[in-house]
């Protein structure tokens, strides 16, 4: 399928991570996460879903365009696509997303990136099991979740597909059920402190 404006470029056969979220605000953690994933996990670019609402919170977040122009202030990179895809798309939940986006790159490599306290949460998602047997899943450290991460539903699941963090970096040619755990350097960078400390509008 073709590619108009607002949608990235991609090739058959490029490795492109994927980073979603509400990015209410976007801040130095998923600046962070991002750039080590590029490099630790070997791919060409990483595309934030910048999301139209999280249907697991109760209150909605600021508007996707601010939402948008905050992310491209703080995350500068060639190889990294600030994006409204589920929005074009008209997707609401992530399973329905990665679906939709491999439907329109065929044969892109994808990688789903999370923090690993989205991991612990991961079995409350709508259709939750469908994202690990869709594509592998780049698992990064946040502050406190490691233990939690580990010891979750999705996490015993798919136990046999974790993969050691040395062959990390070829994941994005692995065969789903696949996902690497990485450790990196702590930050503790919250969207929802910075709300809380009045550094961004809370809706």
């Amino acid at each position: 399928m073709g590619w108009g404006p607002g949608w990235p470029l991609a090739r058959a056969g490029m490795a492109v991570g994927l980073l979603g979220g509400s990015f209410d605000p976007a801040h130095g953690g998923h600046v962070h996460l991002t750039r080590e994933a590029l490099k630790r996990l070997d791919l060409d670019q990483v595309w934030w879903l910048v999301s139209p609402g999280n249907p697991l919170k109760r209150h909605g977040p600021a508007p996707l365009a601010e939402r948008l122009e905050r992310s491209r202030q703080v995350m500068r990179h060639p190889r990294v696509r600030i994006t409204d895809l589920e929005s074009r798309m008209g997707t609401r939940y992530t399973a329905d997303t990665l679906a939709a986006l491999q439907a329109r790159y065929p044969g892109v490599r994808f990688v789903w990136l999370m923090g690993a306290d989205n991991l612990a949460g991961l079995h409350r998602w709508d259709d939750w099991t469908e994202i690990p047997a869709r594509m592998p899943m780049g698992i990064v450290a946040r502050p406190g979740n490691r233990l939690s991460a580990g010891l979750s539903p999705a996490a015993r699941l798919f136990g046999c597909a974790r993969v050691r963090p040395q062959a990390a970096h070829g994941l994005a040619r692995m065969r789903p059920p696949a996902w690497a755990f990485l450790n990196l350097p702590m930050r503790g960078d919250s969207s929802s402190a910075l709300r809380q400390a009045g550094a961004w509008r809370a809706i």
